[in-house]
């Protein structure tokens, strides 16, 4: 990723990601697509070893001759698939497997801009090999953390209002099942001491600036994104967890389920899930008989 960033340089769309998606929505719908939002799935319908539809909350089935899960892998073989036996099976192999990480963030706008910020700002903490036992192996939240700094307006100044910048700040911590961690206790003191550390270091009366801000920690990836421990990028990276050896883009065991995302093949972050996407999109093509399509 660092030799492809240094080469090729670092991508941001304007207006955020969230452009990128309302981009990819109206190309969608102008290709016919219907999309539906709130409409929580309950579980993906299979049947004579192939995906049969997806069944909703609400109750309503769609039947589908391909069904792409962006779900969580675990989330998707041990709930959405959860009537069938071997897949009930699997999710539970693949949740015994090593997950990444979780990350604290603090997203904040600000009434007043600071000059010179750089739109990625990485600040970190006096301690490197220690940091990383406490987040991975001891499930320690430490109180010396390493930051991430997201600064959007340094690039595009229609990210926040008119004098003001938009942020978020990530911290590296450990997932749910590595320590018994109480985030609702611990969030307010984590992120006083985040915003502490970024207005020292890098951005003066910083805090006093804020007009506002939302927390979210390791428990909302699990609460609101069904991620397996919180974890906010799947499967760790590991070699036997990586690339080719991540789970595969088509499932091998029912025809016509397929999957996208951070748990996947190629892997994790903004760039390896829009490729995994891309990868996806090509096999739904070519198996359900849009050959030409698929090669473009």
């Amino acid at each position: 990723i660092h030799a492809l960033e240094r080469q090729w340089g670092v991508f941001f769309p304007r207006g955020g990601t969230g452009a990128l998606v309302a981009a990819l929505v109206r190309l969608f719908e102008d290709l016919g697509g219907e999309l539906l939002l709130e409409a929580p799935v309950e579980r993906i319908e299979t049947g004579a070893g192939r995906v049969r539809g997806v069944a909703l909350e609400d109750g309503r089935f769609l039947p589908a001759d391909a069904v792409v899960s962006n779900a969580d892998v675990v989330h998707t073989y041990r709930a959405l698939l959860r009537r069938e036996p071997a897949a009930a099976r699997h999710g539970a192999r693949l949740a015994r497997r090593p997950h990444g990480m979780s990350l604290f963030l603090v997203y904040f706008g600000t009434r007043r801009r600071w000059g010179g910020l750089a739109h990625h700002n990485v600040l970190f903490g006096p301690r490197y090999r220690g940091l990383l036992d406490d987040i991975f192996d001891r499930g320690r939240l430490a109180t010396d953390l390493s930051l991430y700094l997201h600064a959007p307006t340094a690039t595009d100044p229609t990210m926040a209002p008119a004098g003001g910048e938009a942020f978020y700040v990530l911290a590296p911590v450990p997932h749910l099942g590595r320590g018994a961690i109480d985030w609702a206790r611990e969030a307010p003191a984590v992120a006083a001491r985040i915003l502490e550390d970024v207005e020292a270091r890098l951005a003066p009366g910083l805090r006093d600036a804020i007009v506002t801000s939302r927390v979210f920690t390791p428990v909302d990836f699990a609460a609101e994104l069904n991620a397996h421990l919180g974890s906010a990028f799947s499967l760790e990276p590991l070699l036997r967890q990586s690339a080719y050896f991540r789970v595969k883009n088509r499932d091998e065991r029912w025809r016509g389920l397929y999957f996208v995302g951070a748990g996947t093949h190629p892997g994790a972050g903004v760039p390896g899930v829009v490729s995994s996407a891309k990868a996806t999109v090509g096999l739904v093509l070519r198996d359900l008989g849009f050959a030409a399509a698929a090669a473009q």
